[in-house]
């Protein structure tokens, strides 16, 4: 009897211990799915952010702290629309005010600096509450809200890309970028009219075919930007993902790379392009780069890395990796970009042997000539003769030897009890 009451008790007691523990957790649930509600990621950067499961994700709080803060930013620009609709003159001092906003917040609390894939997700937390409180939530709901400290400049390559360039720009449109330069070569279709109908638009025009890269090359001494941004005109490329080159450059990163990785097939089914890219980074004692590469778009660099490679250089992509990396440039490829998936399809890139794979083959060639020029011919790579291997073995064996003769003369026993 008194143990039947014991349990009794005891079930209670656990019941009342139970529910202030369940109403907490309800709360936190409830919490959890109004933020999913009011902030939605991109599926792009929700599949940046399950590539790094390692990396710990920004809890709801600091979310819900983005979220305040930029509901007291956007009530304190809301004086700033002055009448409804909009107007071009007003929707433009609000978005700068909103990017001023945002960027003062995000790099005095967000330390240290987060992953691109946290970072959108506080950055939209803090758009959603700017929106909310200034009521322009039409306004600023197309941008992509990335916060730089430096400015952004972008160089887009173009021949005969009539269909996909208007729509480039247009993308363009909703990242913070000071200046678009458009390099056309060789076009013969409306691409020009296309471009100029994108306003802010620096646009080079040749009658001859120059190349993707000699176009880069030009492009880049046009820019002013801390952050260079290149594109193929032909490659349409969601604004969420060409953030992520932005904010890496932003973050430190001299060169970041296209990390095309993820599309390759195995070795064995590798083509020579992709193979020559491979060896280029193991002879500059970069291995983990594996065949990431200038010669792929997107990329960004810096304004260093642009002054240290030279424009000239930037004509020949491999060439300008290997003086990167060379001159201690940090070079990374921080995210993936499905470029093989999207590339036109041209007679001059496909079948084996092809005219630009043999391009960029030679490509390769003249940028292990410029390392071996630096560096010797054996670059990177040491090989020693059987002599001193052997010497390097013997002095390896005698240091074993000696310590495991001092492990015996302090411990006779071995160690036993």
């Amino acid at each position: 009897m008194r143990k039947a009451k014991l349990v009794r008790g005891l079930r209670t007691a656990r019941v009342k211990r139970g529910k202030p523990l369940r109403r907490r957790l309800a709360r936190r649930i409830r919490r959890k799915k109004q933020l999913k509600r009011r902030v939605r990621l991109h599926p792009n950067v929700t599949r940046q952010a399950r590539k790094q499961p390692s990396i710990k994700q920004h809890t709801l709080a600091q979310q819900q702290l983005a979220y305040e803060a930029g509901a007291a930013d956007g009530a304190r620009d809301r004086a700033l629309v002055v009448q409804k609709p909009m107007s071009d003159e007003d929707k433009r001092r609000v978005v700068e005010a909103y990017q001023r906003g945002l960027n003062a917040w995000f790099h005095q609390y967000m330390v240290p600096r987060p992953s691109f894939a946290d970072a959108a997700q506080v950055c939209l937390a803090y758009r959603q509450g700017y929106a909310d409180a200034a009521g322009i939530k039409a306004e600023l709901q197309r941008s992509v809200p990335l916060p730089l400290r430096g400015s952004a400049s972008v160089v887009i390559t173009v021949c005969n890309e009539e269909e996909t360039i208007g729509q480039l720009l247009h993308e363009l449109g909703r990242l913070p970028v000071r200046e678009k330069v458009v390099v056309l070569n060789g076009c013969t279709d409306r691409s020009l009219e296309r471009a100029a109908e994108s306003p802010d638009t620096i646009m080079v025009s040749y009658r001859e075919r120059l190349g993707h890269d000699v176009g880069r090359a030009i492009g880049a001494t046009l820019t002013s930007g801390d952050i260079v941004l290149f594109l193929d005109g032909d490659m349409l490329v969601p604004a969420e993902e060409l953030a992520a080159f932005l904010y890496a450059v932003d973050g430190g990163a001299d060169a970041a790379l296209n990390d095309i990785t993820p599309f390759l097939p195995s070795f064995p089914q590798q083509d020579q392009v992709t193979r020559c890219k491979l060896f280029l980074n193991q002879a500059l004692g970069r291995p983990d780069l594996q065949a990431n590469s200038l010669t792929a778009v997107p990329h960004a660099l810096s304004r260093k890395a642009i002054a240290t490679v030279g424009s000239s250089a930037l004509g020949v992509p491999p060439k300008a990796q290997a003086i990167a990396i060379l001159e201690g440039l940090q070079v990374c490829a921080p995210c993936s970009v499905d470029v093989i998936g999207r590339n036109r399809i041209r007679p001059s890139n496909t079948g084996m042997g092809n005219q630009v794979a043999k391009l960029i083959v030679g490509d390769h060639v003249e940028a292990l000539q410029e390392a071996m020029r630096r560096h010797g011919r054996r670059l990177l790579w040491q090989t020693n003769s059987r002599a001193v291997l052997a010497a390097e073995r013997n002095l390896s064996l005698r240091s074993e030897q000696s310590v495991h003769h001092k492990k015996r003369k302090t411990d006779p026993g071995g160690g036993e009890p």
